[in-house]
């Protein structure tokens, strides 16, 4: 459309200025030979007009007449119209509309005028094209008849009509050239696309396997990396609810299969010795307590991930906390024949929730005594950094192997699973501590060797109430 506009314009410019020229000349012409034939004709100088117009008329290279006041030819340089009524808006003009000269373009036989050229419209150059200019001739002021002058213009009508299919066949070589390289950047843009839609609508069928290959650049290269990116999160985020899945039912059952056997033996053996009777229900309510745990725990990271769980924040001295989960298990500890370090060298008030950082101070103190072995040591510091406050648990322990230190806070992760179950613990308790540490936008880490013990670091920012 662009091209077509401007090969419309530019088709008009140069027809305007092919007619602008013609016009001056033949108006010139017209008007100097009007100024001679006027006192002619007034007198009635009929032979002397008609040699005028008929010399004038071969040096033009056109036809000359002169016309009376009622549109009638008084003489005509061809001899062959006189006494006829002309019939032009060009004579209408000067007898009726009172102007001095005008000019018009004609195509004979259809008495077609020339006004406005049309790119799509092509001109007929079979037909004979004519341009008509006349000129008043005045006699003592008055306009006593005119002078016409017609003239073929046959060759600038060629001209046009050259540029006219020039013009026509470029743009048809250009709209070619446009829709081809439209198809292209089409076909280039929408491929990608089309590979991203069908990749979506796979997933949304539940195959989270499926990935785009990343081409290009700009904004279709990053679409396609998101996506994968996207589609990569969601198949671990399902490995993930499979794996927890699986690891919550089995962590279940084996409580229950352990249940199972013990009531099976106090059923079928109903003369069995009271003593051993009570050890079978003592088991079974060590069992059920396990549940219970479980289940607690469970019950606390769904309340997590499902965003219920509201930090009760206040003002208190993250020094306390500490001091007191220490002497709460140092019970525990002192059975083990374990030394617990404390070096606490701020106190680090904070604005937190109290309740729920006592239960991540104590999971991880609990998890180190839990590992280190009778007679162990195991030391806490709890420094400032900053605006953050840094606790760190180290034991000496058995460690953690490096292939299972980024899973360590996985839920139902266990390093070793007998030795795990023999201490009593569900493999939740760090998932909570990572989980209650978050939330508080803070963060847990472990650095391990194997039988040089772990350490626990856990930051936490410090906000003042």
């Amino acid at each position: 459309m662009s091209y077509y506009a401007v090969a419309t314009s530019l088709i008009g410019l140069v027809g305007d200025y092919l007619f602008a020229d013609r016009r001056a000349q033949d108006q010139a012409s017209t008007e100097k030979l009007a100024v001679e034939a006027a006192p002619l004709f007034a007198n009635a100088q009929m032979e002397q007009l008609q040699t005028l117009l008929t010399t004038s008329g071969g040096e033009l290279g056109g036809r000359l007449m002169v016309l009376d006041i009622s549109g009638k030819v008084q003489a005509d340089s061809y001899s062959a119209l006189n006494g006829s009524r002309v019939e032009l808006p060009e004579v209408a003009s000067i007898l009726v509309d009172g102007k001095t000269v005008d000019y018009g373009v004609h195509q004979l036989g259809t008495q077609q005028s020339l006004s406005l050229w049309s790119f799509f419209t092509p001109i007929n150059t079979d037909a004979q094209w004519v341009g008509y200019c006349s000129a008043a001739l005045t006699a003592d002021g008055m306009t006593v008849g005119l002078l016409l002058f017609s003239s073929p213009i046959q060759d600038m009508m060629q001209r046009l009509t050259s540029l006219q299919s020039r013009m026509a066949m470029y743009f048809l070589i250009a709209a070619a050239a446009a829709m081809t390289i439209a198809l292209i950047l089409s076909h280039v843009i929408t491929k990608p696309m089309a590979t991203l839609t069908r990749g979506i609508q796979r997933m949304g069928r539940g195959d989270l396997s499926v990935r785009v290959p990343v081409k290009g650049s700009g904004e279709m290269r990053r679409m396609a990396e998101t996506f994968n990116v996207m589609s990569e999160k969601l198949k671990m985020l399902d490995q993930s609810r499979n794996q927890f899945v699986s690891n919550a039912s089995h962590e279940l059952k084996t409580p229950l299969a352990t249940m199972k056997i013990l009531l099976e033996n106090i059923i079928y053996q109903p003369e069995m010795d009271a003593e051993v009777r009570t050890d079978f229900l003592s088991d079974i309510n060590s069992e059920i307590n396990r549940l219970n745990l479980i289940i607690s725990d469970l019950l606390t990271l769904v309340s997590m991930d499902s965003k219920s769980t509201r930090l009760n924040r206040e003002t208190f001295k993250f020094a306390d906390i500490v001091t007191d989960v220490a002497r709460r298990l140092s019970v525990v500890s002192d059975k083990r024949r374990q030394d617990i370090k404390l070096q606490i060298s701020d106190s680090c008030e904070m604005y937190a929730d109290f309740a729920k950082l006592t239960q991540v101070v104590y999971n991880i103190l609990d998890n180190a005594i839990k590992y280190t072995p009778e007679g162990g040591q195991i030391r806490v510091r709890l420094i400032r950094s900053g605006r953050d406050a840094i606790l760190s648990v180290t034991d000496n322990g058995p460690g953690i192997p490096k292939a299972d230190q980024p899973h360590i806070f996985d839920r139902f992760y266990r390093v070793d699973k007998a030795r795990s179950r023999e201490t009593g613990g569900t493999g939740l308790g760090l998932s909570i501590v990572n989980q209650l540490v978050l939330m508080h936008g803070g963060s847990v880490s472990v650095q391990s060797e194997e039988g040089k013990g772990s350490t626990f670091t856990v930051e936490l920012p410090i906000h003042q109430g």
